[in-house]
């Protein structure tokens, strides 16, 4: 097939083709825009579907960290293609290095890994016991040398199916697992901590009332959604957690434990933080130096709980559920739970209290950064470059279909406090927004001035300048210009 010259034997048998087909996935022409990971919105709606994509190692279900927009069909992406697999079981291979594999779900997927669907259902065993054996990578090898093999040489090699379907049989005698993850950065997975990779994560995470998907009612149609674990009962209300106790809540590392022993019955706590990786030996320790950071790592630098503090390691420290953080949200912590610690220190300053000025005055250079968070103004404003001025967020109105990238950006833009370019948060998330890849669309410039620079736009200039059709992220809107625009 394909008029491929090849400098090895083959084996003669009938090729794979002749069984199963393969198909390429969606290029979207611009991920910044459409593709989130899962876990960067509350609920997987209507405006999103399931997404999957490469793996690095084979696996059964993998590759299950991705959502895209599909409010629009996905008319507005540069190639919508592979639909003929959806809904289709199958295997989903990774074109590079080994070609990994896990199980094609049946759900949307990338131009980076090719699924390969059976014909006959029945197949599906063989078929995955053959792609997963290192035979396979070998045997695509020889018709495919390139970096990234095509979808069709995928398929271009030999299949012996009642030679696969009997090793099939050995391995999988009551047939291939259901689908599971217990890796918290997968859609499969079910959300309790007890049997994930990380349960500490996953108990950080349901403190802050966080649910995953499985537990929303999104959930892929062979992973049924599930009902109430308990753990709700002890999610905080409003999302905001202090570290030490403030407003009559108990510190934070007090609520965790309470919340892994309802998950897990008696635990160690020691042994639980050596199995995250962390150096300390206490959850205040962790909670206060290492979480933040782990968690950025653990989930992509994406990270839904976001560690806000004063810059000071006895002062104002605070987890927050970033979906929970509205403007009403974000006035409570400001002015809140920050008052209460701002009149704290002022009750022990009249103590004399070692520290209590010093701490006072973190505190109060983080209540004002807090308050032009939520002004908006530049450059502590949201900016969404695919957006129209008319819908340029004022203020601390962020869109969570816009993702943590941007919406993060204040908080990070905000005053110094704690490592270098860090912000207000406890440590830097791995995020870039200077350019994105590729060119905008040609667009009209009195809705999308930054087409045309790179710099707030000067209304008296008219024309394209050098920075036409770059897709700049590091734009800085005022609210004056925002609001002229508006009216």
């Amino acid at each position: 097939p394909d008029s491929k010259v090849m400098l090895d034997e083959t084996e003669g048998a009938t090729l794979l083709a002749s069984r199963a087909s393969s198909f390429q996935g969606i290029k979207t022409g611009g991920d910044e825009r459409v593709r989130r990971c899962f876990w960067e919105v509350p609920t997987i709606s209507k405006h999103w579907r399931f997404y999957q994509s490469t793996v690095d190692s084979t696996k059964l279900y993998g590759g299950l960290e991705s959502i895209i927009d599909w409010s629009d069909d996905g008319q507005g992406l540069a190639r919508r293609q592979g639909m003929g697999a959806w809904g289709k079981r199958g295997v989903m291979v990774s074109q590079m290095g080994q070609l990994p594999v896990a199980l094609f779900l049946g759900e949307a997927f990338d131009s980076n890994a090719s699924p390969i669907v059976p014909k006959h259902n029945t197949d599906l065993q063989a078929l995955w016991t053959m792609c997963s054996s290192a035979h396979y990578s070998k045997e695509v090898r020889k018709v495919d040398q390139s970096l990234k093999p095509t979808n069709t040489s995928l398929v271009q090699v030999p299949f012996d199916l009642a030679h696969w379907q009997k090793v099939a049989a050995e391995k999988y005698p009551d047939g291939l697992p259901k689908p599971f993850s217990s890796d918290p950065t997968q859609w499969l997975f079910n959300g309790h901590p007890a049997g994930a990779d990380q349960p500490l994560h996953v108990a950080v995470a349901r403190l802050l009332g966080y649910q995953w998907p499985r537990q929303t009612g999104s959930s892929y149609p062979d992973c049924p959604a599930l009902g109430p674990d308990g753990l709700e009962t002890l999610a905080d209300d409003d999302g905001i957690v202090p570290l030490p106790s403030l407003r009559g809540e108990q510190p934070a590392a007090n609520r965790l434990r309470e919340l892994l022993g309802l998950a897990l019955g008696s635990f160690d706590e020691k042994a639980l933080l050596k199995a995250a990786g962390a150096a300390k030996t206490s959850l205040e320790d962790w909670l206060n130096d290492e979480f933040f950071a782990q968690h950025c790592t653990l989930f992509h630098h994406r990270p839904f709980v976001w560690h806000i503090w004063d810059g000071r390691k006895d002062g104002f420290q605070v987890l927050v559920n970033y979906h929970k953080l509205d403007f009403a949200s974000l006035n409570k912590l400001t002015y809140t739970y920050l008052g209460d610690w701002i009149r704290q220190q002022e009750g022990e300053i009249k103590q004399d209290k070692p520290g209590a000025p010093e701490r006072l005055e973190a505190a109060q250079t983080l209540q004002k950064e807090l308050t032009a968070i939520l002004e908006g103004e530049a450059p502590l404003d949201l900016f969404v470059r695919w957006k129209p001025l008319s819908q340029q967020a004022l203020g601390w109105h962020p869109d969570l279909n816009d993702g943590v990238r941007l919406n993060i950006r204040p908080f990070l833009m905000a005053q110094d406090v704690g490592k270098k370019g860090a912000g207000i948060l406890k440590t830097k998330p791995n995020i870039k927004w200077d350019k994105d890849r590729g060119k905008e669309p040609q667009r009209d410039s009195a809705q999308f001035p930054w087409f045309w620079c790179a710099t707030e736009p000067d209304q008296d200039t008219e024309g394209e300048s050098s920075f036409a059709g770059n897709r700049f992220n590091n734009v800085h809107l005022t609210l004056e210009y925002k609001k002229s625009s508006r009216e």
